[in-house]
């Protein structure tokens, strides 16, 4: 066939882009960064990236797997945790325990610990060699309850500087969530499991394109801010940096005994970096200029941390290869 050796270097470059996808991911936040023009015409991409990478990681999973393992049980577990019980310290700490500052922070601040988990989080698993099964699951399951859980931490927390209708987040998040799983199941059922193993490196590869994109598109308007008040973004960023550690850390320490040190892991990332994006298009896209600046700079440790956690991600598969048992011999 003519395209035959087209599609072979496209499938060969896809997959060499996916092996090096950590490395890939963390510096595309500087490209946007370097170039403002770019991260300006990038920003109408930002649904349209999100829309394929959901498709995606719902054509990645496997339903019966997810059923017959612990996944559903752990899934709860972690429901309760990232959408009950988090929100609500990190809520008690932005009111009670940060000093008062810029509300515009405190506000972003807010708005991150009430949103549900990045919809990248199952595309960072695979990323990293873990099943993005759980942390599909998890964020499924995270986006249903966050017309009834966000309202009522942003509600509580914000001073009513933000208000939520939980009827239109509901109905944003469910269009999203039902096309996106249609598309992607039937996919998987048309491509069936052997072929999309063999396309694992590959789609690893899109993901990490799509994500390069996102990553861009985040960077609108950041450079200027640097530009104009280096200081202030510093210590936004540091702020960013430490709220996304803080949770992760936690989170991971906490599932570590259940989901084992990969899946725990994966959920700390999920714990620690949330789609504030949902939350800011159901309040109509209007926050202040400080609250978009720390939406920004949040998207630092979202994709510089799988970079930086790739050691530890190796040593735990090096670990869990150990540890499971040698092939059974022949007769």
């Amino acid at each position: 066939m003519v395209f035959s050796p087209v599609l072979n270097g496209l499938t060969r470059a896809l997959a060499a882009v996916g092996r090096k996808g950590t490395l890939v991911v963390a510096g595309s936040v500087f490209i946007g960064l370097a170039f403002p023009p770019l991260a300006s015409s990038a920003k109408p991409l930002l649904m349209p990236c999100v829309f394929v990478m959901l498709v995606i990681s719902f054509m990645r999973t496997d339903l019966a797997r997810l059923r017959a393992g612990r996944h559903v049980g752990l899934a709860l577990f972690a429901l309760v945790w990232i959408m009950g019980i988090l929100p609500v310290i990190l809520g008690l700490a932005v009111a009670y325990v940060v000093p008062p500052g810029d509300p515009d922070i405190l506000l972003a601040l807010v708005i991150q610990a009430s949103s549900p988990p990045i919809m990248s989080a199952p595309a960072f698993a695979a990323l990293m060699g873990f099943d993005p099964g759980l942390s599909l699951l998890v964020m499924v399951a995270a986006m249903v309850v966050t017309p009834i859980t966000a309202p009522t931490v942003v509600a509580a927390f914000s001073g009513m500087a933000l208000t939520l209708d939980p009827l239109s987040l509901a109905l944003r998040l469910g269009l999203v969530l039902l096309s996106t799983g249609c598309v992607g199941f039937a996919l998987r059922r048309l491509s069936g499991p052997d072929r999309l193993a063999r396309w694992k490196e590959s789609l690893d590869g899109i993901n990490v394109l799509l994500l390069l994109v996102l990553a861009v598109a985040f960077m609108d308007g950041v450079t200027a801010r640097f530009l104009a008040d280096p200081r202030e973004v510093l210590g936004v960023g540091a702020l960013a940096f430490s709220v996304s550690l803080g949770a992760l850390a936690v989170t991971a320490l906490l599932f570590r005994p259940f989901a084992g040190e990969g899946q725990a892991l994966m959920l700390g990332f999920a714990a620690g970096h949330r789609n504030m994006m949902v939350l800011i298009a159901a309040a109509g896209g209007i926050i202040p200029d400080s609250s978009w600046l720390y939406v920004g700079l949040a998207q630092f440790p979202i994709y510089m941390l799988p970079y930086l956690m790739r050691p530890l991600a190796n040593l735990i598969h090096r670990r869990a290869a150990a540890q499971s048992p040698p092939p059974a011999s022949g007769p």
